[in-house]
């Protein structure tokens, strides 16, 4: 029985590249006159989409016709990203009708045989029930930059490997690199005997193997492309005497630009773990039945469970709940463990947070407050939990949270027009902090669901999508989410910027309390580091909401060590009854290229109230001849 064929010619194109593309379908059954052919483009309408061409063939570029064996042109229709084609005559069997795109740019994304399908109705009707694809790989463009994937922690003399990508201006993978290319690898601190020169490799990366820090510092290892000398760096990379925690960066809540993980959980898995290099990801859809259906869910709770995978990749099961704004707000839940149910807000027994806290386990579930100072998903943190609301996402891609613009928040949440939210006070994390509420600090990403959904058509001001970074001993979810109960965590607005603080010897989201250590009442030593992925415009210890201390920083580096030697009864904050007076300290860092990053607080309960008594001057007996 014979088939029809489907050839694209060229078989496969670069990515972003403008050229003319041409389908050809041969047919095994005779079309008559009338038929009707539909082409579905399959673009999205986005930059990084194939670029969706025009009909009108008396333009010179980006324009779309359909051509007969007998080479007579046949004209497009338009409807969105599809066109539809009606035959002036019959085509045999065994003959081709080309579809032709001239002057078109090719998506901006690689995709290994990339569909187009063509919908076929002999009858003239529109009613398309058959189809044919063709297929077309889309491949990396040439080589513009190296990528080096590489931990931010690591221990004295301890191996650890580093990934090499090699990727197009659009940071796909690409071996498109001139013939000879060659990649030095070097660093004055690395093992001495290592002096490489890499190839471009046909899959685009490589993983160097092993490598590791005589002594303690701030390093970056560093690829020269010998052809152009070009120099690419890592992002820092801390060595330390000893390894006590590992650094993992991951999104907690967010979507690709390329992938909607409802639409395509699995490429966005891969997108997140491969291109991006997370280390752990969450689900965050929204619990509606429009957003997340429960086939949706299903799938989503099948694949993030098939792509957990210690020690590589963490995958996390979670979704978003939208409350009333101010009392409830946005809630992002994440389950500790697989085939977890998805809580719907139109369910009865899921309609409001306290039901919702009342039958689950904080053990098994993280609530994490989002988007907070957004007026139309505002949260008061007058019903703040402290079971389950353990961190709450200072910043994502519309802006932060942190305090108002009038405060001097550099990524205000603002915009104009119809569609735009505007900031709310009430939703500020440093108010919220001030009147006793204790959490740390996570990041999230772009999104255009839920409260978000109008944001992209408004002038709504957007920024990068932050990252979440977790300091804790192991790389799996069970480590990971108590980490995140613990607080050890902090928030970046997409750059690996690696931050410590800590205050008497403990650490990010810690408490410490004076009848632990007395000496507190007195004096707090304060230490802590910031290493930045340009050098840092303004590293700030902040007490209290309030910038205590701007510290000294050099080109991409801050270390300091001080004393807070004010009285502790002098600073502290008594906003609740059924807790103890505090002081509380963080930092917030701003590079000059305007990325930011905030650690998780630390707090210093007021415990034991001692009174400092004056020394006493000791009485000397006058001497006598």
């Amino acid at each position: 029985m014979r088939r029809s064929i489907c050839v694209c010619e060229p078989n496969y194109a670069f990515a972003g590249d403008t050229g003319t593309w041409k389908f050809v379908y041969t047919t095994a059954n005779m079309l008559p006159k009338g038929t009707k052919l539909r082409f579905d483009l399959g673009s999205g309408g986005r930059p990084i989409d194939w670029q969706v061409p025009d009909v009108n063939v008396k333009e010179k570029n980006n324009v779309i016709w359909g051509e007969l064996a007998s080479g007579k042109a046949v004209a497009a229709t338009q409807a969105g990203t599809s066109y539809e084609f009606q035959l002036p005559a019959e085509v045999k069997s065994g003959e081709h009708f080309a579809i032709w795109m001239k002057g078109n740019m090719c998506q901006k994304v690689v995709q290994r045989r990339r569909p187009f399908y063509l919908y076929i109705d002999p009858k003239g009707k529109g009613d398309y029930k058959e189809h044919e694809i063709f297929h077309l790989d889309v491949r990396g463009g040439p080589l513009k930059s190296l990528r080096i994937v590489a931990p931010s922690l690591v221990a004295r003399n301890k191996r650890f490997d580093v990934i090499v990508r090699f990727e197009d201006v659009f940071g796909n993978l690409t071996s498109n690199a001139p013939e000879g290319t060659l990649i030095d690898l070097s660093y004055e601190h690395l093992r001495e005997n290592l002096n490489w020169k890499l190839f471009v490799p046909e899959t685009g990366f490589i993983a160097l193997p092993s490598l590791y820090f005589n002594e303690p510092g701030v390093y970056k290892i560093q690829l020269r492309n010998v052809k152009t000398k070009e120099t690419f760096l890592s992002p820092p990379i801390k060595c330390l005497p000893e390894g006590a925690l590992s650094l993992f960066w991951g999104c907690l809540h967010g979507e690709s630009e390329r992938f909607d993980s409802g639409g395509n959980i699995e490429s966005w898995l891969r997108h997140m773990r491969d291109d991006r290099a997370l280390q752990f990801v969450a689900t965050s859809g929204f619990d509606s039945e429009e957003e997340t259906s429960n086939d949706v869910w299903k799938l989503l709770s099948a694949q993030v469970a098939e792509f957990n995978e210690d020690d590589r990749f963490v995958a996390m099961l979670g979704f978003q709940w939208l409350g009333e704004p101010n009392e409830e707000g946005v809630r992002h839940f994440i389950y500790s463990k697989d085939a977890k149910p998805i809580l719907r807000r139109k369910d009865t027994k899921n309609n409001s947070l306290k039901k919702i806290y009342k039958t689950n386990n904080p053990k098994e579930m993280i609530a994490i407050p989002s988007f907070t100072m957004g007026k139309t998903a505002c949260y008061n943190f007058e019903d703040f939990n402290f079971e389950y609301e353990r961190v709450v996402e200072i910043y994502n891609a519309w802006g932060s949270s942190e305090c108002t613009a009038k405060e001097k928040n550099l990524k205000p949440i603002t915009g104009s027009g119809k569609n735009a939210i505007p900031e709310t006070p009430e939703g500020s994390i440093i108010k919220a902090l001030n009147n006793g509420c204790r959490f740390g600090f996570v990041a999230g990403g772009f999104d255009d669901r839920g409260p978000y959904s109008n944001l992209y058509d408004s002038n709504q001001v957007q920024y990068t999508p932050g990252i979440t970074a977790i300091l804790t001993k192991e790389h799996n979810r069970v480590s990971l989410l108590e980490a995140l109960q613990a607080r050890s965590c902090y928030a970046s607005t997409g750059e690996k910027i690696i931050l410590g603080l800590n205050i008497a010897g403990y650490g990010m989201g810690a408490e410490v309390d004076t009848k632990l250590r007395p000496g507190l009442e007195y004096n707090r030593h304060i230490t802590g580091f910031a290493i930045g992925t340009q050098p840092l415009k303004e590293v700030a210890l902040i007490r209290n909401g309030k910038v205590f201390r701007l510290l000294d920083t050099k080109e991409e580096k801050c270390e300091f060590e001080l004393d807070d030697s004010e009285m502790l009864n002098t600073l502290v904050l008594s906003p609740r009854e059924d807790r103890p007076p505090f002081v509380y300290y963080y930092l917030r860092v701003t590079q000059s290229d305007g990325h930011m990053a905030w650690s998780s607080p630390i707090w210093v309960d007021q415990t034991t109230k001692t009174t400092p008594q004056p020394i006493k001057k000791k009485k000397t007996l006058k001497s006598t001849d």
